[in-house]
C-alpha cells in the first residue's frame, strides 16, 4: 500500500446543489434583530447590506439550493478539490487511527473562502452591484472576495485588522494584484474607524473593527453592498460543498469519519466540512463534530449564548450567537481569521443543543501540530488550519492510549505559503501563548444588547 492515498473525484461529480442544514436544526432559529429598532429584521432591512439572491437564501429552509451554472463554471477551477489519507502523520503518531484531511488550499487563492465569495460576487453582479465593501482578518477572505470581484468586474475595498494588515504583507499584495484597494483597518476613512483611533491611536484593530468599517462603507456609498466570509447562514451554505465531497470521497473507499474537525472563528470552514454530518447525525448515525477555536479566542468554550451585534459598532445586526462581546479585542495570534468575538448563529445553535462540541487549544501547540504535520505530509498550513491539525493530533493519540481504530477527518482549510513570518517566529521561540483573557471579556460583556 502506498504510503499516501489521495482520493479525487471526477469533475462531473462535483455538487450541485448546497446543502441548507437549517431543516435540520433541533428546534427554530431566533430571529435576526435590527440594530436601530431592536425589531426583527425584515428582508427589505438587508437590502442596503446584500442583494435579494443572497438575503433569499440567508432565510431559506429548504435543505437543497441549486448552485448557478455560472457559479459551478468557476468551482470547477479547484473543485472537487482533494481528500489525502495521512498516512506518514498515522506512522509517525504511532496510532492505529486512520487520519483524512481535505485540502482546500488548492483554490487560487489558496483557502476555501472562494466558496463562498464567487457566490457572492455573481448574486451582487446579477443585482447591479458595481463595488464590494468587505474586511478580512488575516487577509483568505480579502484576497477571495478580491478575487472573485475581478471575475465578475466588480470594484473591491477591503478593511484589513491592522495587525495583520502588518504581519501579513503578502497577503494584501495577493488582493492588489486581484484589483482590491486594501486599508488597514481601524482607519481614518470611516467614522467607526476614526472614533477608534481617538480612544486607541495605537489600537491593532479586530475583525470586529473592520467590519463596522465595511458595513459604514457599503451603507453610506452608492451602488456598494457589502459582502461577508463567515458568520452568515448563506456563507456556511455555501461552503457545504466541502463536506458533500469529503461524504463521497470517503465512500468511495469504504469509510466514515468517528469525528470531524474544522477550525472555527466565525465558522465559516467548520460548518463547510462538518455540516453536511449534521444531517446523518438527526437520521440517527453516531459521528462527532469537534470545533478547534484558539485559547486567547476562545469564543464557543468561554463565551455565552447570548443575542449580540456583529460588530463593534453596532451597526451589524443582532443575532444570537456565542459571544465575547462586540467590543473584545483579542490578542494578536498569527492565525488572524480566527480573532472574531462571536460564531455562526447556526454554529451556535448546534452547539447549545449539544450536536457538536468545542476544544481551545494554545498557539504554541498548534503551531507544533502544524511542523510535525508539514514533516509528515508535505504541505504547509495556514495558521488557522493548525488548530484542526492539533486537535487532529489529540484524537489520534487518544486512539493510541486506548489501543483502539478510529476515522478522523478534519479540513485543511488553507496553505501557509505567505505566512512564513509566523513559522519564523515560532523557530525563533518568540510565539507565545497567550492566556484565556477573562477580565477583558467579562468587560465586554456588560456591554451586551439587552433583547427581550
Amino acid at each position: 500500500m502506498s504510503e499516501v492515498t489521495k482520493i479525487l473525484l471526477p469533475e462531473d461529480r462535483i455538487p450541485t446543489s448546497w446543502y441548507n442544514v437549517i431543516p435540520d436544526l433541533p428546534g427554530p432559529m431566533a430571529p435576526v434583530i435590527h440594530p436601530g429598532t431592536l425589531q426583527p429584521v425584515t428582508p427589505d432591512d438587508l437590502l442596503p447590506l446584500f442583494p435579494m439572491g443572497l438575503i433569499e437564501q440567508e432565510v431559506s429552509s429548504e435543505r437543497w439550493i441549486k448552485i448557478p451554472e455560472q457559479v459551478l463554471d468557476i468551482y470547477r477551477l479547484w473543485r472537487p478539490s482533494p481528500l489525502f489519507r495521512a498516512r506518514r502523520l498515522e506512522k509517525v503518531l504511532g496510532t492505529p487511527a486512520k487520519i483524512y484531511y481535505k485540502y482546500e488550499g488548492v483554490s487560487p487563492a489558496g483557502s476555501h473562502k472562494p466558496n463562498t465569495a464567487v457566490p457572492q460576487a455573481y448574486y451582487n453582479k446579477l443585482a447591479g452591484t458595481k463595488r464590494i465593501a468587505s474586511e478580512t482578518g488575516a487577509g483568505q477572505w480579502g484576497s477571495s472576495i478580491a478575487l472573485a470581484c475581478q471575475m465578475f468586474g466588480l470594484e473591491c475595498t477591503v478593511y484589513m485588522v491592522k495587525v495583520s494588515f502588518n504581519q501579513k504583507p503578502y497577503r494584501k499584495s495577493m488582493m492588489q494584484l486581484w484589483g482590491a484597494n486594501v486599508i488597514p483597518s481601524p482607519s481614518d476613512q470611516t467614522d467607526a474607524g476614526r472614533a477608534i483611533l481617538e480612544q486607541h491611536p495605537d489600537s491593532n484593530g479586530s475583525l470586529g473593527i473592520a467590519i463596522s468599517e465595511a458595513v459604514e462603507d457599503a451603507v453610506t456609498h452608492e451602488n456598494t453592498r457589502y459582502a461577508l466570509g463567515s458568520v452568515l447562514n448563506h456563507v456556511c451554505l455555501h461552503q457545504s460543498v466541502i463536506g458533500l465531497e469529503a461524504k463521497e470521497q470517503l465512500a468511495l473507499v469504504g469509510d466514515y469519519p468517528d469525528v470531524v474537525i474544522g477550525c472555527h472563528g466565525g465558522g465559516s470552514n467548520f460548518a463547510g466540512l462538518a455540516f453536511p454530518f449534521v444531517a446523518d447525525k438527526a437520521a440517527g448515525k453516531e459521528v462527532r463534530l469537534l470545533a478547534a477555536e484558539p485559547q486567547s479566542c476562545p469564543t464557543l468554550t468561554k463565551g455565552v449564548y447570548e443575542f449580540d451585534y456583529g460588530d463593534t459598532a453596532k451597526m451589524a445586526p443582532i443575532s444570537r450567537m456565542y459571544t465575547l462581546g462586540h467590543d473584545f479585542m483579542p490578542p494578536g495570534i498569527h492565525a488572524g481569521g480566527l480573532r472574531y468575538h462571536g460564531a455562526a448563529p447556526l454554529v451556535s445553535q448546534l452547539l447549545d443543543a449539544g450536536v457538536i462540541e468545542a476544544q481551545a487549544f494554545g498557539q504554541t501547540g498548534c503551531f507544533e501540530a502544524a511542523v510535525q504535520f508539514t514533516r509528515a505530509e508535505g504541505i504547509i498550513p495556514a495558521p488557522e488550519s493548525s488548530h484542526a491539525i492539533r486537535a487532529a493530533v489529540v484524537e489520534a493519540l487518544k486512539a493510541k492510549e486506548e489501543g483502539r481504530e478510529r476515522t478522523i477527518l478534519f479540513n485543511l482549510s488553507g496553505h501557509g505559503h505567505v505566512d512564513m513570518a509566523a513559522y519564523d517566529a515560532y523557530f525563533s521561540g518568540a510565539l507565545e501563548d497567550y492566556s484565556y483573557p477573562a477580565e477583558a471579556i467579562r468587560e465586554s460583556l456588560a456591554a451586551l444588547p439587552k433583547i427581550g
